[in-house]
Order: structure tokens, then sequence, then C-alpha cells
């Protein structure tokens, strides 16, 4: 396995693997319709992606810089309990570090808050509900860079 940074020709696989997450079914479900990882957002941001020896696309994560916040990070369903989400976590940190980061926001899918808070993030708030996009609170945490 391997973690690489994200080219424009991701973008499609990227996209799918958001569009078909399980983590996103029933009422998180209109959060994620329609969404798309362009080859414009991977250029622009910190997209890295966890890929198998066939290059099949196993997770991935978007940092962004300023201000240091994890935008994304999804774990392709028959990929998940391998330990890609702490791999793609420890890659996050590595990059923060070298970005010269000592945090990283992290407004989380309120059912992947306890997987964020084994990884070491510390919650400090909620963020409310901004219908129509986001009808539920999220969980608001950060993530120390060590």
């Amino acid at each position: 396995m391997l973690v690489r940074r994200a080219t424009a020709r991701d973008a499609k696989r990227l996209t799918h693997l958001v569009r078909t997450s399980r983590a996103y079914e029933g009422p998180y479900a209109p959060m994620i319709a329609g969404y798309r990882v362009g080859p414009d957002y991977i250029e622009a941001h910190e997209v890295h992606v966890a890929v198998g020896q066939d290059d099949r696309v196993l997770g991935f994560y978007a940092l962004l810089l300023t201000p240091p916040e994890l935008d994304l990070l999804f774990v392709a369903d028959a990929a998940q309990g391998l330990g890609i989400g702490r791999l793609l976590v420890a890659h996050l940190k590595d990059t923060a570090r070298a970005a010269g980061l000592d945090r990283v926001r992290i407004v989380s899918h309120p059912p992947a808050e306890g997987f964020y808070l084994g990884v070491g993030a510390e919650r400090v708030g909620t963020v409310t509900a901004s219908p129509p996009a986001v009808m539920w609170d999220r969980p608001e945490l950060e993530l120390p860079i060590t």
C-alpha cells in the first residue's frame, strides 16, 4: 500500500468513493448528493490518496492549509477496518508538520467522531446545523500535530 499525492487523473475515482460511501446513507445522503472532487480541487489543496498494489483507491484525505482544516477523509467501504484511516491520518500529520502547522481543525461527520478521538483529536466544540446543506450539528475537533 502507498499514500501518494492525488492527481487530476484521480478525480473521478475520489468522487465515486465519496458518493458511494455507506457512511452517508440515509439522513446524511443529501450532504454528498452531487458532490464532486474535481481536478481543480486536487490541484488547489493537499489531497493524498492511499492505493493498493493494483492502484485501487483505498481512501484519501484533503488538507486545507489556510486555515488548517481537514476538509475530507474517506476510506472505501471494502477497506474499512484495515488501518487505512489511521495510515491517512499519520500521513496528514506529516504533511501538516512539513507545512509548519501545529494543529488541524476537523469538523467531523457525527459517526466518525470516535475515530478522530482515537487518533488523538480533541473535541473543542460543536458546529451548528446549516440547513439546507447540513441538517445536523457536527462535532468540532482539533488534531495536535506533534
